[in-house]
């Protein structure tokens, strides 16, 4: 019997450079429940492929402030693409939050073309 490409499991380190993160961050997501993986029988992890684009999620939700926690309640949604009332409200506040960083940051990016400008002007 051969292994598909979508049924092929994969190591840690695999996992970690399909991701661009390091392997102790991949464990880390394991160790909170964020991940699962299967063991070998020589008891190497082993992810299904859908880890790799997980592990690039959860990176980029802890980058916009977001704790393991409430990562782990958007998995759900992640997962079936169904949400109820409250996993939508939730959502909205997250996306609120991250909207006020994005517009902070934006303020302070004009603040820097300002003075990039007026320093272009003298040598």
């Amino acid at each position: 019997m051969t292994v598909t490409e979508a049924e092929r499991l994969f190591r840690i380190g695999e996992v970690a450079r399909g991701a661009g993160v390091s392997v102790r961050a991949v464990r880390y997501y394991e160790q909170q429940g964020l991940l699962v993986a299967e063991r070998s029988p020589s008891g190497q992890r082993l992810y299904r492929q859908d880890a790799i684009p997980l592990v690039r999620f959860f990176q980029q939700m802890f980058a916009a402030g977001l704790t393991s926690r409430r990562i782990t309640e958007l998995l759900p949604c992640w997962d079936s693409g169904h949400t109820d009332a409250e996993q939508r409200a939730m959502l909205r506040a997250e996306r609120d939050r991250i909207q006020a960083k994005v517009d902070d940051l934006q303020a302070v990016l004009n603040r820097l073309d300002e003075v990039i400008a007026i320093t272009d002007t003298h040598p």
